[in-house]
């Protein structure tokens, strides 16, 4: 089938096997009309009274406004000038997201409006079927009669509603009067009136049966309620055979210019806590404590313009509650926290006032009681070419320790800090930049009360620091156009190039951290933390550095679908120690980031930490992953992080009582762990997923994981078995199963396909 296009202003009778003709209406300038054939064949067309009867399939576009609707069907009548259509045989009609089908059709291009006979029409998430439609495009509202509508995409619907009229204001709502519900061809359910919103949720339920050992069989229920665009939620009810009842309400509320936020509550009486999650160590009430719960409370508000206040409130009943009932939060956050904070923000300058008191004990906490802190953005100093930057912060700061760590004891103290750095950026020989600094900061330390000795002095401190460095970097860059590779799918090549330095200088400051009380420390991680200052915020563990940062950054770029994609980013980095403390070596370990991605559904990960000094591998992760379309992805990964014993890890690190303390003889570091994920859709109804986690070091199948999904005619659901070794005591084995409404799917066919983790509770 092949098309021909003319221009406006020819008179063309058909002649051709198909053509185009755009015309322009009378009364509207933007509007643009294009009417083409189909199939071989005529249509006649009267220029001057803009009348076209079409004889043969066709299609006829009208474009107004950024808006298009079209319709296609086997002969037809077309008048341009009031944009009314008549269309016969095989009849669909396609106007933003709502289709109609129909054997005749009245339909007016300009107004909307419409009448047909027998019909069919889909809106997502609605279908319907009936006789003798009209619609009213001033009103928005369209009518029916003897009307089939279902939420199923299927030609056959196992469930679906009758009724003998139905009112439909696309977008807004769909009432119907006298509607009965259907399953297969069997009645079950009459409603003398039924109304359904469609521009919000609707209430419905969510339930999910299973078994697991540390549960027995259990029955999650989730009833999702929706009042209004600015109140909505969910009532939880569930049971579980081994741990008893459980309750909890979420609320999601919007309260207008007083804020907007959610709260949640959940309560249970558990029979029995020490089936929970992993090993249970620390204090006898954790492990027996049956009235067990957790509640939250987030709201925000903007004040005014660049104001704002926000409230988090996070509380548990002891430290595995989420670890037992609510596993992914627990991921995302092991130790949730509480503040409150103030903000107020202008082009150059933010303030904010934070207050972060310990709500659970059982958590150690730097309590802020509360901190005021004033940012200085980088900004130019008058018409000079030096730019200023600071950071100035005073409060008071109480260190709590958590409940199994009251050997360390509680301290507190008030404390003022400021920093305030010149910067003066240059590029030379117009391609290296070169930014020269220097700081200083100020800080002082009110009498601490509590607290080991050996933690700093017990009165008042006042502590300088001088810092200064520069940086350098260059970027450049080279371009093949003529590039071409269909395996690697690549059309044409930049190669980008950025070599960078940074070196920074501290010299002794006047008070070295083990005589000052400890709030803002290091945090031991297993990545580069940041040199330069203000981003090194560990304000009290600031001592003497002369380190050069080396580094340099690779891309490679193609065009790919139009847009510009990476086919290689490359981060390669390392700390020269120009200047070694007791505990470190000459060089830091060296970082690898590499992203590899030599097709646009093909992605390989790689990182890297080797220490040059030892000549050992610390650390790697690499991953591959396949993603060539919904039906099927793969995900293959190895994890390594070389396994220091605590030994090494104190003469690696300096001392510190709060990481120390952790460092027993059965307390390991390390691991070696491979890891898949695999996803296949059979097709439209089935499809399956299987997860697998291997710790090599000790042969141990971690987890292992099996999901089938079965789309039904108008149900999704699926089945799950999972089952973990946690090395110690019983292996941890679940099944559950869900089920959803497709109108109103949890999990739909082939959504998961690239999730990294995929839970049918919570």
């Amino acid at each position: 089938m092949h098309r021909r296009w003319t221009s406006l202003f020819l008179l063309l009778w058909a002649a051709w096997p198909s053509a185009v003709l755009p015309a322009e209406p009378a009364t509207t300038d933007d509007a643009v009309w294009e009417i083409e054939s189909l199939e071989p064949g005529d249509f006649d067309y009267n220029l001057n009274e803009g009348r076209v009867v079409l004889n043969d399939r066709f299609r006829i576009t009208f474009k107004e406004q950024g808006e298009s609707a079209f319709v296609i069907a086997d002969k037809g009548q077309l008048n341009q000038e009031t944009g009314e259509v008549f269309a016969e045989g095989n009849v669909s009609l396609q106007s933003e997201d709502r289709v109609f089908t129909s054997d005749r059709l009245f339909y007016n291009f300009r107004t909307r409006s419409m009448q047909t006979d027998n019909f069919r029409a889909g809106q997502a998430p609605f279908f319907v079927e009936g006789t003798n439609i009209k619609g009213d495009a001033t009103k928005n509202e369209y009518s029916a009669e003897d009307v089939w509508l279902t939420t199923d995409d299927r030609s056959d619907p196992l469930l679906k509603i009758r009724t003998r009229s139905l009112s439909i204001s696309p977008g807004k709502f769909i009432e119907a009067r006298g509607a009965t519900l259907y399953a297969g061809n069997v009645p079950v359910f009459y409603f003398p009136y039924y109304r359904r919103r469609l521009d919000q949720p609707p209430n419905h339920w969510s339930i999910t049966p299973g078994y697991r050992s540390r549960y027995g069989m259990f029955f999650e229920g989730t009833y999702n309620w929706h009042l209004s665009d600015r109140l909505n939620g969910a009532a939880r009810l569930d049971y579980r055979t081994l741990r008893g009842l459980a309750g909890g309400l979420d609320v999601n509320y919007d309260l207008g210019q007083a804020g907007q936020g959610d709260a949640s509550v959940y309560i249970l009486d558990d029979r029995d806590p020490q089936s929970g999650a992993g090993s249970r160590s620390g204090s006898t009430e954790f492990t027996t404590r049956t009235d067990r719960h957790r509640l939250s409370l987030y709201h925000s508000v903007n004040v005014q313009t660049n104001l704002t206040a926000k409230l988090l409130l996070q509380d548990q009943s002891d430290p595995f509650m989420n670890r037992d009932f609510f596993e992914s939060d627990f991921r995302r956050n092991p130790q949730p926290a509480s503040h409150i904070e103030i903000a107020k923000h202008w082009d150059n300058y933010s303030l904010s006032l934070l207050a972060q008191p310990q709500v659970d004990d059982f958590y150690q906490t730097v309590e802020r009681l509360p901190e005021l802190r004033a940012t200085g953005l980088r900004q130019r100093l008058g018409s000079t070419p030096l730019f200023h930057e600071s950071e100035t912060s005073l409060g008071h700061f109480r260190f709590s320790p958590a409940d199994d760590q009251l050997h360390l004891g509680e301290y507190e103290a008030f404390r003022a800090d400021t920093h305030h750095q010149l910067l003066l950026p240059q590029t030379y020989f117009g391609w290296l930049n070169v930014t020269p600094h220097a700081g200083a900061r100020l800080t002082h330390y009110g009498s601490r009360s509590g607290g080991d000795p050996a933690l700093g002095q017990a009165g008042d401190v006042d502590r300088f620091v001088f810092n200064t460095g520069m940086e350098l970097s260059f970027k450049a860059s080279s371009t093949w156009a003529d590039a071409q590779s269909s395996l690697f799918d690549v059309d044409g090549l930049r190669h980008i190039v950025q070599p960078m330095m940074n070196y920074v200088f501290v010299p002794e400051p006047s008070d070295r951290p083990w005589e000052l009380p400890q709030f803002d420390r290091d945090l031991h991680s297993l990545r580069l933390r940041p040199i330069d200052f203000p981003d090194y915020n560990s304000i009290d563990t600031i001592d003497s550095r002369n380190v050069l940062r080396l580094g340099v950054r690779n891309r490679l770029q193609t065009k790919r679908l139009g847009e510009v994609d990476d086919v290689l980013n490359w981060e390669l980095f390392t700390d020269w120690r120009l200047e070694t403390a007791a505990h470190e070596a000459r060089f830091n370990d060296v970082y690898s980031d590499l992203e590899l991605k030599p097709r646009s559904w093909l992605l390989l990960g790689s990182e890297l930490r080797y220490d040059p000094n030892e000549r050992l591998l610390n650390e790697s992760n690499h991953t591959i992953s396949l993603l060539p379309n919904d039906r099927w992805s793969l995900t293959l990964g190895h994890r390594y992080l070389r396994d220091w014993s605590p030994d090494e890890l104190k003469e690696r690190y300096p001392y510190d009582p709060f990481f120390e303390n952790l460092l027993d003889e059965d307390w390991r570091w390390g691991n070696n762990l491979v890891y898949s994920r695999v996803y296949y859709r059979l097709n439209e109804e089935w499809g399956f997923r299987m997860i697998h986690q291997f710790e090599a070091s000790d042969g141990t199948m971690e987890e292992q994981s099996y999901s089938v999904y079965r789309d039904f005619s108008s149900v999704t659901s699926a089945l799950r078995f999972r089952l973990r070794d946690h090395r110690s005591g019983k292996n941890d084995f679940s099944v559950s199963l869900m089920f959803s409404l497709k109108a109103l799917p949890r999990l739909g066919l082939g959504d998961d396909s690239n999730r990294l983790e995929t839970r049918l509770y919570r």
